[in-house]
C-alpha cells in the first residue's frame, strides 16, 4: 500500500473514523480504565497508550485495514474503537474493538462492529473474520454471538487461553 487512506463509515448514530492525534486522551482515558481493559491484560499508561495509537494507523499503511475512532454522531464524543488487527503471526483476520464504560450497553458495540463487518465483506472482500474473547468476558461473548459469530476453537493466543469466534462471508 502506497499511501495510507482510512474510510470513514457512517451508521444510524455513529461515525467510524481515522484515529487522529486529538483522540490521544480519549485513548489514553479508555485504556486507563480497569474495567474497560479487565479481560485485555490491564491498563496501560499514557505512553503505551500514545505508541498503541501509532500502532494502530500503521496497521491501516500495512495492512490496508485497522482501527477506527467511533464517534457519536449527535455530540461528537468519542465512544471508542473498533476495527479490524492482523499482525505478523496472527491467527487471523480481527475484527476488535472496546467502548469507553459511559457507552457501554446501548448498542453502540454491536453498530459499530456491523458496519465494520460490512466494510471487510463487501469492500474488501474479506473470506473470514474472527474476534479472539477471553472465555470470562461474557459481554463480549454475547456481542460476537449477536453479531453472527460461532465458536471456532479455544487457542493460545500471546500466552493465554483464548475463545476464537468467527464469521464467513456470505458471497
Amino acid at each position: 500500500m502506497d499511501s495510507l487512506f482510512i474510510p470513514t463509515l457512517e451508521t444510524e448514530r455513529l461515525w467510524l473514523r481515522p484515529l487522529c492525534a486529538g483522540d490521544v486522551d480519549d485513548y489514553a482515558a479508555l485504556h486507563a480504565d480497569p474495567e474497560v481493559m479487565h479481560h485485555l491484560g490491564g491498563t496501560w499508561d499514557r505512553g503505551r497508550s500514545w505508541c498503541h495509537l501509532g500502532y494502530s494507523l500503521g496497521h491501516w499503511q500495512l495492512r490496508g485495514a485497522g482501527m477506527w475512532a467511533v464517534e457519536h454522531k449527535e455530540t461528537a464524543a468519542f465512544v471508542g474503537v473498533v476495527g479490524f488487527f492482523e499482525p505478523e503471526g496472527w491467527p487471523g483476520f480481527e475484527l476488535a474493538g472496546r467502548l469507553a464504560r459511559r457507552w457501554w450497553r446501548q448498542g453502540y458495540a454491536s453498530e459499530a462492529a456491523r458496519a465494520a463487518l460490512d466494510q471487510a465483506f463487501t469492500v474488501w472482500k474479506k473470506d473470514r473474520v474472527i474476534s479472539l474473547v477471553h472465555p470470562e468476558n461474557r459481554a463480549s461473548v454475547r456481542l460476537v454471538e449477536r453479531i453472527g459469530e460461532s465458536l471456532l476453537d479455544r487457542i493460545e493466543h500471546l500466552g493465554r487461553e483464548m475463545l476464537c469466534y468467527g464469521l464467513d462471508s456470505r458471497g
